[in-house]
């Protein structure tokens, strides 16, 4: 479940199904389907998505999955907002609507060779066609209206960098009839990234920004910048997908606010005039970036190590917790993470979440082989929260190391800007210096590891196996193999992402070197593939490539109906087997 608001004392959020993602309603004390049978709900904007839809008052507005058109529910039936484009696809996403019934997005025009991004307004009821009110930049994302409508903030960046290397915070007038006036930029450049504008019921501009090194809370009033949260931790994720809110305004004094302290996120409570947050105890250790209000209580997907992801209901003062869904422990047994700090091979220090294998219970278990696991992004972290993945290896007699590599966030800007130019290195060596933390303090056989990874997790894991001699197996999911040829091919979002992570592409013989397709005589491990066939964000042309050129040493699963990432439930069944049974081959003592 993602996507969590609230909107005239109903609870909404996204449930993922099998088929697709549906929208459900919490209301009078229970949960029901909004939209009919079939009609699925989900944003591609940037392929990653996110922001599908809009509660406001008794309707709802969300970007159907299968034509990425806006569509409304009105007296029970639904009603398209945007018209079918007669030329190319048009996404949209991080749907806005003013008092005056006014709707503004984003909104992603797919041409024959290439995609333009921009922002744009249009009447709520479809009535007109859209109209572009802001354009010229590679990407927006996040258009708020203030209050009272007569002002529109929103974001922008240029490749090749991401939105978490910089990012430009606008504020204009917005007019009656949609349009914008002259924009006056308020925060952010290249070095600052600059998330999740909001307006606060007084009609004061917030925002997160690094510009303390951390995603901390700050506020524009009276033409200056003033802090508002400032800690040593993360206020907010990387912005992957659209939608996010990790703080939100329970009246005009006091802010809710998520805050992540490496794989830990926990909830507090400030006042809006510099005071520290106050912890709420709750026995959550993951909270997901959707906060909303209900009439004075905190909304959030609240998780732990031992149970599963619930919509819950907080007071703030009492801390009462209302669970909207159930919440489940794993259906098999599960070991306690254990967070590690532990020394790299450059003096600096990284970190990783070690799960230890439940304890054997026959003679075919194996105790003491490892699985490290690099996590995709690469600007991703560990959640402490159930992984069916973990909890299934665990179960096997697997231990499992979860390492966030630097680059990692939830430890500060520098900690996340120290992957930059190092991709396929430094995060190798990270993983590389965490099995050597562990087989030092005799915890792991150094003999017995494996690695696996997927989407970004997959290149590192790929070239772990590729340039170091620590790792004696690798399965990767949806993989990068060569990164000048991924930049071809990726999405516009992304298609730049390695000219910070590795080199410009002026600079080809960087790439060369860090293709995996490079070192395939180095590779002596015995490789498992997964990819799904209609991957739009790794191309399953480069897996193909890999398992040729490894010949004997690889083995290849594609999937013909998934796209990056596995949702059906035989498919994720089949590539966990299969996998368990590569590393029981290549682990056996």
């Amino acid at each position: 479940m993602d996507a969590l608001s609230v909107a005239d004392g109903a609870v909404y959020w996204i449930a993922g199904r099998p088929n697709g993602d549906v929208l459900v309603r919490w209301s009078a004390g229970r949960s029901d389907e909004v939209l009919p049978p079939g009609v699925h709900v989900a944003s591609a904007v940037h392929e990653y998505g996110g922001g599908a839809y809009l509660a406001h008052s008794s309707e709802v507005w969300f970007v159907r999955t299968e034509d990425q058109r806006i569509w409304r529910t009105a007296a029970g039936t639904l009603v398209p907002v945007t018209p079918q484009p007669q030329q190319g696809e048009h996404r949209h996403a991080d749907l806005q609507i003013s008092p005056d019934g006014l709707l503004i997005c984003v909104r992603e025009r797919h041409h024959a060779h290439r995609v333009d991004n921009e922002l744009v307004s249009m009447p709520a009821d479809g009535s007109a066609q859209p109209q572009v009110i802001a354009q010229g930049w590679d990407f927006y994302s996040s258009p708020r209206i203030a209050p009272d409508g007569s002002q529109l903030a929103w974001l922008t960046w240029n490749q090749p960098l991401m939105p978490w290397d910089g990012s430009w915070l606008w504020v204009a007038d917005l007019h009656g009839d949609g349009d914008l006036g002259p924009p006056t930029l308020i925060a952010g450049g290249p070095d600052e990234s600059v998330t999740q504008p909001q307006w606060s019921p007084g009609g004061i501009l917030h925002f997160l920004s690094d510009r303390t090194g951390w995603w901390n809370l700050h506020r524009h009033r009276g033409g200056h910048i003033e802090p508002v949260i400032v800690v040593d931790a993360e206020l907010g994720p990387a912005p992957w997908e659209f939608g996010y809110a990790t703080y939100q305004f329970l009246d005009r004094h006091r802010i809710a606010a998520t805050v992540q302290q490496g794989f830990q996120t926990w909830l507090g409570v400030s006042r809006n005039d510099h005071r520290p947050l106050v912890r709420i105890p709750l026995p959550y250790t993951c909270i997901k970036p959707y906060l909303a209000i209900d009439r004075g209580r905190i909304a959030i997907i609240g998780a732990t190590p031992t149970h599963t992801p619930s919509v819950a209901l907080i007071d703030p003062t009492t801390a009462t917790t209302q669970e909207l869904t159930p919440s489940r422990r794993p259906t098999q047994p599960s070991t306690h993470p254990q967070p590690l700090r532990f020394p790299t091979q450059d003096g600096g220090q990284a970190h990783a979440v070690l799960y230890p294998a439940d304890p054997p219970t026959g003679p075919t278990r194996l105790t003491s082989a490892l699985i490290v696991r690099a996590h995709p992004g690469p600007t991703a972290n560990i959640h402490h929260r159930p992984d069916p993945w973990v909890t299934f290896f665990t179960s096997h007699g697997f231990t499992v190391l979860d390492v966030d590599y630097r680059g990692s966030t939830g430890y500060g800007r520098a900690y996340r800007n120290a992957l930059r130019g190092c991709w396929g290195v430094l995060d190798v060596s990270d993983c590389v210096d965490a099995v050597g933390h562990l087989a030092t303090a005799g915890r792991i056989d150094p003999t017995r590891v494996a690695i696996c990874g997927s989407s970004a997790g997959g290149y590192t894991a790929l070239r772990a196996v590729a340039t170091t001699d620590t790792f004696a197996a690798a399965a990767v999911r949806h993989a990068i193999v060569d990164p000048a040829a991924w930049r071809e091919s990726a999405p516009k979002f992304q298609a730049h992402h390695t000219d910070l992570l590795i080199a410009p592409l002026s600079e080809p013989g960087i790439h060369h070197h860090r293709s995996v397709l490079h070192h395939v005589p180095a590779i002596t491990a015995p490789i498992l593939i997964i990819h799904g066939e209609r991957d739009t964000v790794t191309p399953v042309a480069q897996a193909r490539r890999l398992a040729s050129a490894l010949g004997a040493r690889a083995t290849l699963i594609t999937f013909p109906d998934e796209a990056h990432g596995l949702r059906h439930p035989d498919h994720v069944n089949h590539a966990l087997h299969a996998e368990l049974d590569h590393y029981r081959r290549a682990l056996r003592p």
